[in-house]
């Protein structure tokens, strides 16, 4: 149930850019004559952003849950085009206002220090220019979107979104793999010119963006503009180097073990997803039962915590659940909190894999970071760094993976963990190849498609495992093209990274006291935005950190986990 507004009029059309301008600028306009008033005032201006951020937020779901519909898209683009361009520049004059307010200093504490901090960035970074250009940049990443929602492939007979193609990654008929890889992603490359077309004009608006702020690169721009104050490129850098020492070694080995156990020579970019006995693929639902898959995750979020359980439970009852894959929908998975009604929502694309769990169980994580720190008055404080955002999802992936014995027979249930746990060392691999890219085309401004492909090749081999991938080179000069963290949110990648090292040290600590584990991983999402980061992982029971001394035994633990693992 939305709550009751104590400011904002019940008869308020967030839509409505007079509206909108006219409750702002009597925020704007209000004295302030004491700390008291400041606090009440803030507490006016939090209730204010909750109603518009919600509003942005559930045309946004709408969107992404149906591309094709023509009045939610032109919703979404009103507010893209006629509310923002008029809702920024008020919330950067609030933000101006209580930064400068001669009382803000007699509102002491942390959560206050937090605050001033992150609003001192965003004030020193904002710029009335730059709006307009991001109302431009939402536009290609949108058009980006429906170009990937429309991609369907016909194959044997039937048509299959991209999430349903993944699918036959897992066959055990190789043959019926390589034509399943190769029809999708010709489709694909069908799409190369227009999906690169894009980024290529999104770069220097990017850059634009940056120059106008007084900053040197994008990447500066995007380090401020993020909160990074508790790590620098140079720390990314050295993650890189880590995950090419530690982590790489343990890819190839994996790989060797595949390719001897299905009998290869070199495995094909189809050969990563079968098993390595070709036992048939785990399916723990039936694609058209998402309600029974939705029940079973329930009970293993019960078996974690009644409270959980609850919780999870909660979003199904308010129709916060999007997750089947259908043409139309947009590809992906995310979880967007309502502000205003204080639930959260999930989107997904399930194709009844064993990944789906994973997912699920991952966005569930999130789910559960922002119902902890929904009682935060000041919803700006709610929100903690993405960087220990990713630590609640990525650790609820592994706490739960104890209890997948609701969908899997003991045997399964040990494929689906060698599986998760070899997609850990995949992902930091594959994160490490994002990351380091994005620094490379950030600090390389003006820089030619061949260059950029040059790089992405060196890079990729970098840290892939060994794999053929003759005749098929378009399509490895392209791969990039599919992470949509490169259209929508540049440099939000190295966050998964630090959060997975944050993840494995709160399992590994569960390994020895499961209750402790949860209580600690309960109270770090409860401080929501109110810590910085190393605090927030202190509380949470682990270390901020992303060096060799961290990653060097998580990978070490891992490796253990895996020799324990029947293949």
């Amino acid at each position: 149930m939305t709550k009751t507004p104590r400011y904002v009029p019940s008869t308020f059309d967030p839509a409505n850019p007079a509206q909108m301008e006219a409750l702002g600028e009597s925020l704007l306009s209000r004295a302030i004559h004491s700390p008291e008033q400041l606090e009440h005032w803030l507490l006016d201006v939090s209730e204010f952003s909750s109603v518009m951020d919600e509003d942005g937020t559930r045309k946004y779901i709408s969107k992404t849950c149906h591309t094709e519909d023509e009045a939610i898209q032109k919703a979404f683009m009103h507010y893209v085009e006629e509310i923002e361009p008029r809702l920024k520049p008020i919330e950067f004059a609030l933000k101006k206002k209580f930064i400068e307010s001669p009382h803000r200093a007699a509102l002491t504490g942390h959560r206050y220090a937090m605050l001033s901090r992150n609003w001192q960035a965003e004030v020193e970074l904002f710029r009335d220019e730059n709006v307009a250009i991001e109302t431009q940049l939402t536009r290609f990443v949108t058009t980006y979107d429906k170009i990937c929602a429309a991609q369907t492939v016909e194959f044997r007979g039937g048509t299959y979104t991209m999430p349903q193609m993944a699918r036959f990654n897992e066959e055990t008929d190789r043959k019926l793999r390589e034509e399943a890889w190769i029809a999708s992603n010709q489709r694909r490359e069908r799409d190369r010119e227009s999906i690169e077309t894009i980024f290529d004009q999104m770069l220097p608006l990017r850059e634009k963006i940056a120059r106008n702020a007084g900053m040197k690169t994008f990447r500066d721009y995007m380090w401020k503009s993020m909160r990074r104050f508790d790590y620098t490129p140079e720390d990314c850098m050295s993650f890189a180097e880590s995950v090419a020492k530690f982590v790489v070694p343990i890819r190839h080995e994996l790989a060797d073990q595949r390719a001897k156990a299905l009998g290869l020579k070199e495995l094909r970019p189809w050969d990563f997803g079968v098993d390595v006995k070709n036992r048939l693929p785990l399916r723990p639902f039936a694609e058209n039962d998402v309600d029974g898959w939705v029940a079973k995750t329930k009970r293993i979020f019960d078996r974690l915590s009644p409270a959980l359980g609850e919780q999870f439970d909660s979003l199904r009852v308010n129709g916060n659940l999007d997750l089947d894959s259908r043409k139309g929908k947009a590809p992906g998975g995310y979880q967007s909190f309502l502000a205003q009604c204080l639930q959260p929502f999930i989107f997904m694309n399930a194709a009844g894999t064993n990944r789906d769990i994973t997912v699920l169980l991952h966005e569930g994580g999130h789910a559960f970071h922002s119902l902890a720190a929904k009682d935060e008055p000041i919803s700006f404080l709610r929100h903690a760094p993405m960087e220990f955002c990713e630590v609640a999802s990525m650790s609820m992936e592994l706490l739960a993976e104890e209890h997948l014995d609701e969908f899997y027979s003991p045997e399964e249930h040990a494929r689906s963990k060698r599986a998760h746990l070899e997609g850990i060392i995949n992902v930091l691999t594959w994160i490490a190849t994002i990351d380091s890219f994005q620094h490379w085309i950030y600090t390389h401004p003006g820089h030619s498609r061949a260059e950029r492909t040059r790089k992405w090749l060196e890079l990729y081999s970098r840290f892939d495992a060994p794999t053929d991938w003759t005749g098929l080179e378009s399509i490895r000069e392209s791969a990039w093209m599919r992470q949509l963290h490169l259209f929508h949110v540049p440099f939000y990648y190295i966050e998964y990274g630090i959060a997975q090292l944050g993840a494995l040290q709160l399992w590994m600590k569960s390994k020895e006291d499961p209750k402790q584990a949860l209580n600690n991983y309960r109270a770090g999402l409860k401080l929501g935005g109110t810590r910085p980061l190393p605090q927030l992982f202190k509380a949470t029971g682990i270390e901020f950190d992303f060096s060799p001394k961290t990653i060097e035994p998580l990978m070490n633990f891992v490796k253990e986990e895996l020799g324990g693992l029947p293949v």
